[in-house]
């Protein structure tokens, strides 16, 4: 009880800074450790050469958008979570718990039969060449089937964050990356089993982070109840988490839209060019991680101030968390644009074309990062606060009605450039929208504000 008492203080009455820290750094040190592994995962499949590097690379999107089924539940639920543990409505949000939790489990399995049913046909659409596709084909049979423990950890990563209990998320993302690190080199290399091993151990690494979630419910350390005779998707229910989690959804799947796309764009440039952008993407997904770790002890601030109608607090959270992110986005920005280099060389024997290609991407995705951090307070804001319909356009910017375009175009134009600058320029544009939309939102907020005051004041 005393615990549970603790989280609601974080999310309601804490000073905003602790509370952005006490929530978000947590789950920001797991997301860190767990983009880390991306990178070391790549570093010891890069070792086997441009082709198995090329495979993981064309598999990732495919297990984004089966994790994606579990951000849609677990992320639509979070947000209105946050929202009835401020109004102080617990019957309702352990019915929201358990029904977002145990969809999530049946659509991701469902999921996972068909796209394991359909994988040859998928790899050659996401962009796998002749020589990448066999070793795509033997490390997706084995990642795949595993990613029912990712849907099930992402959907309880967000319901837990809800209720404040960032250590928990730490902990599950944290042993699992660790795990995932130390097995990588055991299978790939020691017991030589190539990419298939680097499926192994990312199986075992997410089967322990469940086992850390399964452990925290069945302890009943949680706010909320988990039990099957607590699903009860009633219309409005289903609506307050889709219209949350479609949004995010959607974003992820425009996030394995664009990876797509960028290898289908490199595939006719060959398995270097292919291997190198996928280098670049691991690299930025570290420092987008980060950011998304340190919102998501944001969001439930964000939308616990607004259900309790606590503005000032919700300004201070918001203004924070700008400044907080985009401090780090500059630094982590400014590295990658002057290590670019060295970092490229990381994942290859010395292909220089690689180094050449993915040296030119990660400065100028160096350069645009440091716009991420100011851009994804704000995508997340409008998620935290219920405003689906804005928070999916704002979203959708960066990956999707931005990218798509410059993706599309660019290449036919400025040829290889167009693909290594893709991405960037997406980023620049997203962030002059970015601005409009946040002078709206704040409009809003103010005239929000300005009616709770008014009705006081009258009853008074």
């Amino acid at each position: 009880m005393k615990e549970r008492n603790n989280k609601m203080e974080l999310l309601g009455s804490a000073p905003v800074p602790k509370a952005l820290m006490a929530l978000g750094i947590p789950i920001m040190i797991g997301m860190l450790i767990n983009a880390l592994y991306n990178l070391v995962d790549a570093y010891f499949v890069g070792g086997l050469g441009e082709s198995q590097m090329g495979a993981i690379s064309i598999v990732f999107p495919l297990g984004q958008v089966v994790v994606g089924l579990g951000l849609m539940f677990g992320n639509g639920a979070a947000s209105y979570l946050s929202r009835l543990l401020g109004r102080g409505d617990k019957d309702t949000a352990n019915k929201v718990a358990s029904t977002a939790l145990y969809s999530s489990v049946l659509v991701g399995a469902i999921i996972i039969i068909l796209a394991t049913i359909f994988l040859k046909p998928i790899l050659t659409l996401l962009g796998a060449t002749d020589t990448i596709m066999p070793y795509a084909l033997t490390y997706a049979r084995i990642y795949v089937i595993s990613c029912i423990f990712n849907v099930f950890n992402v959907a309880m990563n967000n319901i837990v964050t809800s209720e404040g209990a960032a250590k928990t998320t730490m902990c599950a993302l944290l042993l699992g990356a660790i795990l995932n690190i130390g097995l990588d080199p055991i299978f790939i290399y020691v017991l030589e089993m190539g990419v298939a091993g680097a499926a192994i151990a990312t199986a075992i690494s997410q089967f322990v982070s469940t086992l850390v979630y399964l452990n925290y419910v069945l302890r009943k350390k949680s706010a909320f109840t988990f039990s099957v005779r607590e699903v009860a998707p009633t219309k409005q229910m289903m609506a307050e988490i889709l219209k949350i989690g479609v949004p995010t959804l959607t974003f992820q799947l425009l996030t394995s839209l664009s990876i797509a796309l960028i290898n289908r764009a490199a595939n006719g440039y060959g398995d270097a060019v292919i291997a190198g952008m996928g280098a670049v993407t691991r690299v930025t997904s570290m420092g987008t991680l980060v950011v998304f770790g340190f919102l998501k002890g944001f969001q439930p601030i964000a939308g616990f101030s607004y259900g309790a109608k606590k503005f000032d607090r919700l300004q201070e959270a918001i203004k924070t968390s700008i400044l907080w992110s985009t401090i780090f986005c500059v630094i982590v920005g400014l590295l990658m644009a002057v290590f670019s280099t060295q970092i490229i060389s990381q994942f290859t024997d010395g292909n220089a074309e690689m180094i050449s290609v993915g040296q030119r991407s990660l400065i100028a995705n160096g350069f645009s990062f440091m716009l991420f951090g100011f851009y994804t307070v704000y995508s997340s804001l409008f998620l935290a606060l219920g405003k689906g319909t804005a928070g999916f356009i704002l979203g959708a910017c960066r990956q999707g009605i931005c990218f798509v375009p410059v993706i599309l175009i660019l290449p036919a134009l400025w040829g290889l450039n167009g693909i290594l600058y893709a991405q960037p320029i997406a980023d620049v544009i997203s962030a002059v929208i970015t601005v409009f939309m946040a002078l709206h939102l704040h409009k809003e907020l103010s005239a929000e504000k300005v009616k709770m005051i008014s009705m006081e004041q009258k009853n008074f």
